[in-house]
């Protein structure tokens, strides 16, 4: 088997007997990179020169920690010290961090090495990876089809074994989307779970950060060491951090899934209906019982949310005036210089959600549409508080369809914000949930199923979550590329 295809618990069990070395874990995922990187186009920038130095300083120490040697892809928007964070945006192309970000350095401390920072939408904003101002990523089970985004290059480079593991950000699905297209595990944790310092900020009340792997337990593994409360951070939780990896292989015999009829509608794809439902079927042998739910203001996410998250970006992305870093252009006077930087610097995308959430907040309007907005949320997060009354999970389909054509839906925005509709009510909530594997549709392209939780309850969604994986084959399966 090539060391590349390894997940994090196998490589880790290696290296520790000594049966392979982190520098031969490392040559592995490299030799990959170079084989297919240039179909994928996963990495914006990427690490070899100081991965190589990194595994060569572990090769001979004794296990520093739990990803000793562990090649890690980094979403390009999470701050990494003295390597370009860009965001895949124009105006911070250029842009090193003098700083860490606290879930790189909590991998820092356990031993892991950088490969690279992956490609992703423009500062977070999208669900395909096309509005990268640099290139587009590439599914690596159709080259044709999108990743999904905004994670999209961490879910291609898992996918494709470009490295072992990676990390992104979710602020409407930015983790589950890509990884139910890409055929992979991405969990999206409870706000305030995860530090989100050092993470450049879309939308400051739903990002999250989480892994992307290739199983449940390397994900329960990621999450154990970059949770936990961080004092650089007002919004993460000062609550301790369960073993997550004690959850899994647990019985879930009597657990009570809810099936929400408001996400079997019509417009979903018959194979993912059908996939979603036959995994359903498989929890109940294992002895789930499955009750149909309501959330009854799922119809309102969509709206609600490209209201709140356009509001923040519009506030986030005002620090970008070409004054204290990133791309300066000039002009004749201040205002000139603000305009040219921010007519040059951002894409068309970043730019239609600064106009909107820009409209949202001003004058005469603030009222009908962000507050509106917000009792909106409320009520959609009730929803949930209401539904786990009655049941331990929620299981519904991570996307509507499988992957879709590059530029299928790049004409029609709406189009494109629809594909998040399942992943949105999760971020609005601040539940927890996680995307794995559940079938292939009949093009050969898979199908996302999604546990959500309660709050803080990572570990009734992974060992769920592991439970089915383990009853069946599908996160076995990679792309032939």
């Amino acid at each position: 088997m090539e060391l590349y295809r390894l997940g994090i618990r196998e490589a880790i069990e290696l290296i520790s007997k000594k049966e392979i070395s982190p520098l031969e874990l490392l040559e592995s995922v490299f030799q990959r990179i170079d084989s297919v990187e240039e179909r994928i186009k996963a990495y914006v920038t990427i690490e070899r020169e100081s991965a190589f130095n990194r595994a060569r300083g572990l090769e001979n120490k004794p296990m520093e920690g739990k990803l000793h040697g562990i090649p890690v892809a980094v979403k390009d928007n999470i701050c990494t010290r003295g390597v370009r964070t860009t965001c895949s945006s124009r105006i911070l192309e250029n842009f090193i961090p003098p700083y860490e970000s606290t879930v790189t350095s909590r991998l820092t401390v356990q031993g892991y090495i950088l490969a690279g920072k992956t490609n992703l939408d423009e500062f977070a904003m999208g669900s395909s990876t096309e509005n990268s101002a640099f290139f587009i990523t590439r599914n690596p089970w159709d080259t044709e089809r999108v990743p999904g985004g905004s994670s999209g290059g961490s879910a291609a480079a898992v996918a494709a074994d470009e490295c072992i593991a990676a990390l992104g950000s979710d602020t409407g699905g930015s983790i589950r989307q890509p990884a139910a297209f890409c055929g992979i595990v991405g969990l999206k944790p409870t706000y305030g779970r995860v530090s989100r310092y050092g993470l450049v900020a879309f939308a400051s009340s739903l990002d999250q950060i989480g892994p992307l792997t290739k199983c449940v337990e390397d994900a329960a593994i990621l999450l154990n060491i970059i949770g936990g409360h961080d004092h650089h951070d007002s919004t993460s939780v000062a609550m301790s951090v369960p073993d997550f990896t004690s959850a899994l292989g647990m019985d879930i015999k009597g657990l009570k899934i809810g099936i929400p009829r408001e996400y079997f509608i019509e417009g979903v794809d018959k194979e993912v209906e059908n996939g979603v439902r036959d995994a359903i079927k498989r929890l109940e042998s294992l002895g789930a019982v499955p009750l149909e739910i309501s959330l009854p203001h799922t119809e309102y996410a969509v709206a609600t949310y490209y209201i709140l998250a356009t509001s923040e970006a519009s506030s986030n992305l005002a620090r970008y005036d070409g004054v204290k870093y990133g791309l300066r252009m000039d002009g004749e006077n201040l205002i000139e210089m603000y305009m040219n930087t921010r007519h040059h610097g951002f894409g068309a995308e970043v730019k239609r959600r600064i106009i909107l959430g820009t409209y949202a907040l001003s004058s005469g309007y603030y009222e009908a549409y962000y507050r509106k907005a917000q009792q909106v949320r409320t009520l959609i997060r009730q929803d949930f508080e209401n539904a786990f009354k009655e049941v331990d999970v929620i299981i519904t389909p991570t996307t509507p369809t499988p992957a879709f054509r590059i530029g299928e839906k790049t004409r029609d925005p709406l189009q494109m914000y629809l594909s998040d509709i399942f992943t949105i009510p999760v971020n609005l909530a601040g539940v927890p949930a996680i995307s794995i594997p559940c079938g292939f549709s009949g093009e050969g392209l898979p199908i996302g199923l999604q546990i959500i939780g309660r709050h803080f309850d990572e570990e009734n969604i992974l060992k769920v979550a592991y439970a089915y994986e383990q009853d069946t084959e599908w996160h076995k399966r990679r792309p032939v590329l």
